[in-house]
């Protein structure tokens, strides 16, 4: 009895590093912990701030190959199957206990961590495929794991939905990063999208022609929108723990109203909710399942 005692204890208090560590660095999902069930808040703030550590890294880096080491790291810690290369390290060992405990798919975590290589260069985004393959390995993939913590005999009812969702999510994400991903050069509108809208990578990031640049803001959002539209229509299959998962895709829709209004001046101003409405949005969203 003690050592089971013991097990929970040493678990709750590893958990309690990646919920600390979560909510200074994704505080839109450490509200998604809280509101849900008490016992699943660990394991899921553990998968969130590995999701969160490793979508940051550009911001830590100056220079690609830094960056590429840490993701390599990352890699090392997941392919270890001891658990031995995250000793040390309080959120790798949260992330471990949590694969282990919820029987998470290594490999999709991996692609997880491929997919940030993205991130760490300009590369432009060759395509609207680009883009989506791109969510699903990211934010889909999140949503999805976190369904297989919540609810995980009800997670593949409610795949679809989450392929969409993560995309919808991603594009909000990337309109309220643009005014920081262009100070650096990065542009992740598919290079279609932007020569539909009379512009390319170099034009864009200059912002002169601001019609052009509002035209592709719309496009961009209006792709948003599709895949929220499609995962709308699939939400009635998921589950009602598993609604927690999709609570910070409430954010989305207001996030393409913002951006569709602000157009070009997107580049120069922020569009990010109070905190108060989001999370009034992600409390609606995690008890009435529509967002």
């Amino acid at each position: 009895m003690s050592t089971s005692k013991d097990q929970n204890a040493s678990t709750g208090a590893i958990y309690d590093f990646s919920l600390s560590a979560l909510r200074d660095s994704d505080r839109d999902r450490y509200l998604a912990c809280l509101l849900s069930p008490a016992d699943k808040r660990g394991p899921l703030s553990a998968l969130y701030a590995f999701h969160a550590e490793i979508a940051r890294i550009r911001d830590l880096v100056r220079e690609p190959l830094p960056g590429e080491i840490r993701l390599q790291w990352w890699r090392d810690v997941l392919e270890d199957v001891s658990g031995a290369g995250g000793e040390g390290h309080p959120l790798a060992e949260a992330l471990l206990v949590c694969i282990k405990a919820h029987k998470l798919p290594v490999s999709v975590l991996q692609n997880m961590i491929d997919a940030r290589v993205f991130d760490l260069y300009d590369d432009p985004m060759e395509s609207r495929s680009s883009l989506e393959g791109f969510a699903g390995e990211t934010a889909s993939a999140l949503i999805q794991l976190a369904s297989l913590i919540l609810d995980p005999t009800g997670a593949q009812q409610s795949a679809s939905a989450a392929g969409h969702a993560g995309v919808a999510q991603t594009i909000a994400g990337l309109l309220l990063l643009l005014p920081l991903h262009r100070r650096r050069g990065q542009v992740y509108f598919p290079q279609e999208l932007l020569a539909a809208t009379g512009l390319n990578r170099e034009t864009f990031l200059s912002g002169r022609d601001e019609d052009a640049v509002s035209r592709a803001i719309r496009a961009f959002a209006g792709l948003g929108r599709d895949h929220l539209s499609k995962a709308r229509v699939e939400a009635s299959a998921i589950s009602v723990l598993n609604r927690h998962a999709f609570a910070p895709v409430a954010l989305a829709q207001p996030v393409f109203d913002r951006a569709e209004q602000a157009g070009a001046q997107l580049f120069e101003q922020s569009i990010v909710p109070s905190q108060w409405r989001r999370q009034w949005w992600m409390w609606k969203a995690s008890r009435s399942g529509r967002w």
